[in-house]
This record gives C-alpha cells, sequence and structure tokens, in this order.
C-alpha cells in the first residue's frame, strides 16, 4: 500500500503515547501480551530496539551487522524507564531529520533503504504501546489509516522474518490464498502460499479497495475487521475467534496461518 503517513512524526507520536502509559503505571506490572515480561522489561525492550535501529541508520550499514550490541546506557531504577525511552525516540527523531531516508541502506525486509528502519520503528513501538495499555486494562485506539500502513508493513515484510521467526518457513501451500480485508475504508490484502513461500499477491500488495484487481481474485479463506482489529491480530495481540472478526472459507488454512506467522 502505497502511503502519505508521516513515519517519523508517527515515531515521535507512538512513544510519546507509551512514555504517557508507563509513567503512570506500576513498573512491577505484568504484561500478558508479553509472557513473563513486567512493564520495565517491555519498555527496556522498546527503548533498547529504538536506540539499536538509529545505530543503523546512523551507520548506513550496507550488510547484515555482526552485532546488535549498543551503548544503551539503562538507568539504575525502574523509575527512570519512561525518561529514557523518551530519549531514546529524540535520538531517533535527530537521526531521521539528519539523515537521507530514501538512501540505499540494508534492511532485513522488502525495502533496502533507510526509510525501512523508520517505518519498522513506528509499527514496533505502536504494538508495545498497545501491550502497555492492555496490561493496564485500557482499550488501545489506533488511527485507522496508521493501522492500514501497519497491516501492508507486517505482510509486506513477513516472508522475510525467517531468521527471527523461522515457523514462517512451514508458510507452504499449493497456491493457497488467504484474504484479509479492511471493514472500516479501502484495503484488501491477498496473501499467496506458494510451494516455495509465500507473499503478497502482486495484484494487491497494496488494496486499495473493494474494486482493486485484489478484491476480486477469489481467496480459500478470508479474514475481516477494522484496520487496527487485523494489525493487532498479526501481532496476536487478538484471536481470530473474538466476535470483532468475521472468518469465511478453510477455516485450517486460516489456522495454519497463525499457527505459523507469529512475529
Amino acid at each position: 500500500m502505497t502511503t502519505t503517513l508521516d513515519h517519523p512524526a508517527g515515531v515521535a507520536a507512538e512513544t510519546a503515547r507509551f512514555v504517557a502509559v508507563v509513567r503512570a503505571a506500576d513498573p512491577s506490572t505484568k504484561v500478558p501480551t508479553c509472557p513473563d515480561w513486567t512493564m520495565t522489561d517491555l519498555v527496556r525492550h522498546a527503548g533498547s530496539v529504538q536506540r539499536w535501529f538509529t545505530v543503523l541508520l546512523r551507520q548506513r550499514i550496507q550488510e547484515p551487522p555482526r552485532s546488535r550490541e549498543v551503548d544503551l546506557r539503562l538507568p539504575e531504577r525502574p523509575e527512570g524507564y519512561p525518561d529514557w525511552l523518551a530519549e531514546a525516540a529524540a535520538q531517533a527523531g535527530a537521526e531521521f531529520a539528519a539523515a537521507d531516508l530514501d538512501a540505499p541502506m540494508w534492511a532485513w525486509g522488502a525495502d533496502q533503504h533507510a526509510r525501512f528502519w523508520v517505518r519498522r520503528m513506528l509499527f514496533e513501538t505502536l504494538v508495545h504501546r498497545v501491550d502497555a495499555e492492555l496490561a493496564l486494562g485500557l482499550r488501545p485506539e489506533i488511527d485507522p489509516a496508521l493501522a492500514a500502513d501497519g497491516v501492508s508493513e507486517f505482510l509486506v515484510n513477513l516472508p522475510f522474518a525467517a531468521v527471527f521467526a523461522p515457523r514462517t518457513a512451514l508458510l507452504r501451500g499449493a497456491g493457497r490464498s488467504i484474504r484479509f480485508t479492511r471493514t472500516d475504508g479501502d484495503g484488501d490484502w491477498l496473501v499467496r502460499l506458494r510451494p516455495d513461500g509465500f507473499g503478497l499477491d502482486d495484484s494487491g500488495a497494496a488494496g486499495d479497495g473493494p474494486d482493486s484487481q485484489a478484491a476480486q481474485v477469489p481467496a480459500d479463506a478470508t479474514v475481516r475487521g477494522t484496520a487496527a482489529d487485523l494489525l493487532l491480530l498479526l501481532y496476536g495481540r487478538l484471536d481470530r475467534a473474538d466476535d470483532r472478526f468475521e472468518l469465511a472459507g478453510d477455516q485450517e488454512l486460516l489456522a495454519h496461518w497463525f499457527a505459523n506467522s507469529a512475529f
């Protein structure tokens, strides 16, 4: 899906929301969507990822990094983590402003440009902001256009994620297909499983509405929901059995997808 979204601004906004949530939380709060993690663990992870991505951008790496070691400067006390996360986003923002985000750069996903890392940081941050809100019993809100962009980002890059999501190697099939359809605006994504792998159908990697070419291609299974709900479903924060989703077609195929697509 082509997008006019400002991903650098999105990182700043999502991090600010994340920080506001965790400031009001007990650092020892358990995070059910990230088993065995506390709120402090969640923030440490998000801030560490932001700092690592920022280092990669600064170095403009052209091949896979040999190390993930970064000077994290972790706070001495859990109460310091909200400010530490805010500082990570500020450092990232400064790098975004100084960088040519259209410059060629190694990335593990489909887009081999610096902008890949900004978009990836945005959705990494957004999903963990949602984790923090769910841990506190809050109902997360996600901008629909941003959520739709997140669905695209997830599905475009998932075929490249086998290094850290090894079960994706099991997503194979003889031309089987799954459609994810947005019910609150334009958005239709057709994923095709082939004997040698899987990926978005060439005719519909964008999903520009119900009359798009992708939407006219039959699918073996379909999942319908709002853009935000589809995003959280793909990231395993919602269950497809939730009544907010409409499921149709081959349920075994859907079970196979969700059993092996964890990111």
